[in-house]
């Protein structure tokens, strides 16, 4: 049975990456291109979504993966993942993050001709940040494909015979708080990886974020295997993983105002693993109370969701080139991000993608011209 809420999830969570990336136009961070102006006081809310954003959709693509497997050999869930994965990583890393690099040199000095001077001839010299061949914000899909392909083997064992692990899960999630047990590897993880390899995105040597991501992704094909024993666990916490979040969140801003050390690493490192999976959980449960119905909107967006992920960060980026020296203010430049953003996504997708068949797998779209146009 689908699970529709998860579909919503999704599409909200990836809407709210287009808002997030225009507010690292904004804040004090390092971006590829900065305001004229930055606004310290936009990091907060920055930071309360940083907390959860990328560990719930690494839940939520472990749990499509578990119905991905549906009826696949082992083979053919390799190959359907490299397809929908591989193919748009690819297409992007060599059309659609270009530009993105292309303007970071501009406002850097680095380079001074045309775009096109650019992608003829240094667009693909070297690896980024030296070089300019990247995948940018497309490196979540290189860390999905390396997940599903390693873990496939024992995601096909549990599948097809879930045995004395998922019962042993199961009883432990049926016990009050039970599904906070998930916190103690990302608490391991946070207390005692994170300390020595910075996260870089890179795949290769970024150990931490492979560790952490890929249990998450691991949690989410779990969760979805213990059927409805996860649903009425989650609907029964609702309210006190509500609490927990709020209480860790405020936790987290106290601890931040404190000088770095062993004792608060260590109480910080607690208080971050215990925030996310609060407001994982929390997100889960409303959306299973409200979000659990099918709807054309959500037929037409959940579609739509990956070919705006793979264009949006370049339209943001050619949009704030344009506007960081201009002294208008935060709420216009913000204004006309967002809106730059996803209207210009939409028209790219609706009006070419969605109409040139051959431009669908580039895209990751699986469904037929008519199916999509129909949704």
């Amino acid at each position: 049975m689908r699970r529709y809420d998860l579909d919503w999830l999704r599409v909200i969570v990836f809407g709210l990456l287009i808002f997030y990336h225009v507010g690292m136009f904004f804040v004090p961070w390092g971006w590829h291109v900065k305001n004229n102006v930055i606004y310290d006081w936009l990091k907060w809310p920055m930071l309360f979504l940083n907390q959860w954003r990328l560990p719930i959709l690494f839940v939520i693509s472990g749990m499509g993966t578990y119905y991905a497997f549906g009826k696949r050999t082992l083979l053919q869930f390799n190959r359907e993942r490299l397809k929908r994965l591989g193919i748009p990583l690819i297409f992007g890393m060599f059309f659609i993050v270009p530009p993105q690099v292309y303007f970071e040199r501009l406002t850097n000095a680095q380079f001074t001709g045309s775009y096109w001077e650019f992608f003829t001839t240094v667009a693909r010299n070297g690896v980024y940040p030296k070089g300019n061949f990247s995948w940018h914000h497309l490196w979540f899909l290189p860390y999905l494909l390396a997940f599903s392909w390693v873990l496939s083997p024992f995601f096909q064992r549990i599948r097809k015979s879930p045995g004395t692990f998922v019962r042993w899960i199961k009883h432990l999630v049926a016990k009050p708080l039970g599904l906070y047990w998930f916190i103690l590897p990302l608490y391991l993880w946070e207390a005692l990886v994170e300390p020595f390899f910075d996260i870089t995105h890179n795949l290769i040597h970024d150990w931490f974020a492979v560790i952490n991501y890929s249990t998450l992704f691991f949690y989410g094909f779990i969760l979805v295997a213990l059927g409805d024993t996860f649903w009425k666990s989650v609907e029964k916490l609702k309210k006190q993983a509500l609490i927990i979040g709020l209480i860790c969140f405020s936790g987290l801003i106290i601890c931040w105002q404190f000088e770095d050390g062993y004792i608060r690493h260590f109480i910080e490192a607690f208080l971050k693993v215990t925030n996310l999976w609060s407001w994982i959980l929390v997100l889960f449960a409303y959306a299973a109370k409200y979000l659990n119905r099918p709807s054309k909107t959500l037929a037409y967006a959940n579609q739509a969701v990956y070919p705006f992920y793979i264009l949006h960060q370049t339209v943001t980026i050619t949009i704030a080139y344009y506007l960081m020296d201009l002294d208008w203010g935060f709420l216009p430049k913000a204004s006309i991000l967002v809106v730059g953003t996803f209207g210009i996504s939409w028209l790219i997708y609706d009006m070419i993608i969605l109409r040139i068949p051959w431009l669908h797998p580039l895209f990751g779209l699986k469904a037929k011209r008519k199916e999509l146009l129909a949704a």
